[in-house]
């Protein structure tokens, strides 16, 4: 909770960082935010926001003061600002519920973003009365308890609430919360967790089972986030090289547009990437990295490999660039050039 007349003295775990002349991911690492008398968070959502006011305090060697008091009703404030949680908890619903609620015009004009995260004044939250359900006769309608059918653009945002509610949150439990088929609940949790286990693989340089544990994440269910997890680790640290090797292919005319082709990186569980090529001495619509196979010529954009998929042999239009998996820039741009 914020409390009345404090959202200016919110910080960020970037503000805290940035204060302190580090990156965020190296405050993580180094055990302050767990140390010994730093201030509480203001909530317990995934994202963590600091009183600003407080941490100045700790970081000079202050005493850290005290939040104003809220401990009964009278010390409550029409102004206080809650998280979803907090809603939830008032309104006395569970947070999928909330997360319906929010969406009522009555209160979605009210809701303000401090340091990225959802919040709604306290006479919001408090004040809302839900409409009554229209009565219907026998068998119409959907089954009371139904979940919310999810359109596909929304479904992470709303997969992602879950699981920092549940971190042992299965594709069965998404399903009967949302209304999605188990296949699609299941590719979202898996996509999902592969992105935060990545994140934490990197910041905390450990292993994706690692990762997982601190994650909260049951072993039993992150048999394929592991995997992918991992994929995503090596794509990030290919970045810089398939970077350099964009700007040799645009400096050599094997695209028109101002800057250099953008590194797609497809979704999978290995590392794959792509090079839109588009300039007029081109040998192929795009170039493609496995780190698995190393370079190819494609004739198409989209990605090479369906799941499973042997290594095509090359063809018309394809060209299996015999540089090794990571050849330097300039030895590759040879290689296709010679492929003209």
């Amino acid at each position: 909770m914020i409390r009345a007349g404090r959202r200016h003295l919110v910080r960020t775990l970037a503000d805290i960082a940035a204060q302190q002349g580090i990156a965020v991911p190296t405050l993580l690492s180094s055990g302050r935010l767990q140390a010994e008398g730093f201030p509480a968070p203001l909530s317990a959502g995934r994202t963590r926001l600091y009183d600003g006011e407080q941490v100045d305090a700790y970081l000079a060697g202050r005493p850290v003061p005290e939040l104003p008091a809220a401990d009964d009703e009278e010390d409550l404030d029409d102004e206080d600002l809650l998280d979803r949680q907090e809603a939830a908890a008032l309104s006395g619903i569970p947070l999928h519920a909330w997360d319906r609620r929010k969406k009522n015009p009555s209160v979605s004009e009210h809701m303000v973003l401090v340091g990225g995260v959802e919040h709604w004044p306290r006479r919001i939250v408090r004040d809302y009365t839900p409409a009554p359900r229209p009565q219907t006769g026998g068998g119409g309608g959907r089954p009371a308890g139904a979940g919310d059918q999810v359109p596909r653009d929304l479904l992470p945002e709303r997969v992602a609430q879950l699981l920092d509610d549940d971190p042992a949150l299965t594709a069965a439990g998404v399903t009967e919360q949302l209304g999605v088929h188990r296949n699609t609940a299941q590719a979202a949790l898996t996509a999902l967790r592969a992105q935060r286990m990545a994140d934490v693989m990197e910041q905390r340089e450990v292993t994706a089972a690692q990762a997982a544990a601190e994650l909260g994440y049951p072993a039993g269910l992150t048999r394929r986030a592991s995997i992918r997890a991992e994929a995503i680790v090596r794509g990030r640290q290919a970045r810089p090289y398939l970077a350099d090797v964009a700007r040799a292919l645009h400096a050599r005319g094997f695209t028109t547009t101002d800057t250099p082709p953008t590194v797609e990186h497809p979704q999978g569980d290995e590392c794959f990437a792509a090079l839109v090529l588009d300039g007029p001495q081109a040998p192929a619509a795009a170039l493609v990295w496995s780190e698995r196979h190393g370079w190819r010529t494609s004739t198409s954009r989209r990605h090479p490999l369906g799941r499973g998929a042997a290594w095509p042999l090359p063809g018309p239009g394809m060209r299996h660039l015999a540089t090794g998996t990571t050849p330097a820039p300039a030895d590759l741009v040879n290689a296709l050039d010679s492929s003209n």
